[in-house]
């Protein structure tokens, strides 16, 4: 067993004690993304990266863009996305100005990409163009009030890709700069609703703690992250996820 898989391990059995029932965020991406996505489904995962979920959800990842008509993923990033490992359409794209038709998509997904948009509402109007009446727009990123985006705030771009590639094994090149211009839940609601969408969840969510390899530090971020389990203190847990739709035409919203 590696010295990473021993930290692991000692991790989860003290969280299983703190904080029962902890999910890793990306895992209640994914189940989202299964709740909402139907079968036969034009699917648009924007900021598409490399992969959709975590490297060890390969097989999940493939079983579920399969069950679509058609995935593309757009991105700035060439390199990266050439080389995804599910999706084979792939477009070169500011997400700001999508090369699609208006009502293209039934689906838009887009997981740890907000943090990096410079111009938020317009990449929002441009969801909102692409997906038909009645798509839905699936969003995962960080919450700036959370502990750790207040932690990797105060660091240099150099020491967070440092950090990245400690904690998260993630290659420097996978680290991009952020601006957090949407990254509170009242935030990004305001700008969705600007954009025309209507909201279905938008959920302040937890995550696994970042401090696993250290018995002691991990002790004390699982006693702050059962703090924010508490309902009077959401909207200091790390991440946001949402869902929102595109009106079908029974119900018009102003923009």
């Amino acid at each position: 067993m590696t010295r990473k898989e021993q930290w692991e391990q000692r991790y989860h059995r003290l969280q299983r004690r703190i904080v029962p029932g902890l999910k890793y965020s990306q895992t209640i991406y994914e189940e989202t993304i299964r709740e909402q996505t139907r079968d036969g489904a034009r699917w648009l995962e924007a900021g598409c990266g490399h992969q959709i979920f975590p490297d060890w959800r390969g097989r999940e990842e493939q079983e579920i863009v399969n069950r679509a008509e058609m995935v593309v993923g757009v991105d700035l990033d060439f390199e990266g996305m050439k080389k995804h490992r599910t999706i084979k359409r792939v477009v070169y794209s500011n997400l700001e100005r999508l090369p699609f038709a208006s009502e293209s998509f039934d689906l838009v997904t887009c997981n740890m990409v907000v943090e990096h948009l410079a111009d938020p509402l317009a990449v929002f109007k441009e969801f909102y163009r692409v997906l038909r009446p009645g798509g839905k727009v699936i969003l995962h990123t960080p919450n700036t009030l959370g502990y750790t985006t207040i932690a990797a705030r105060m660091l240099p771009q150099t020491a967070r890709v440092r950090l990245a590639g400690i904690l998260e094994n993630r290659p420097a090149e996978d680290v991009f700069p952020a601006h957090y211009r949407a990254n509170t839940s009242g935030r990004l609601h305001a700008l969705l609703e600007e954009s025309g969408f209507q909201k279905e969840k938008m959920r302040c969510i937890a995550t696994a703690c970042a401090l696993y390899f250290s018995r002691f530090l991990v002790f004390f971020e699982l006693l702050y992250v059962r703090l924010t389990m508490l309902s009077a203190l959401k909207n200091l847990r790390t991440n946001l996820l949402c869902v929102y739709a595109k009106p079908d035409g029974s119900e018009e919203v102003k923009r």
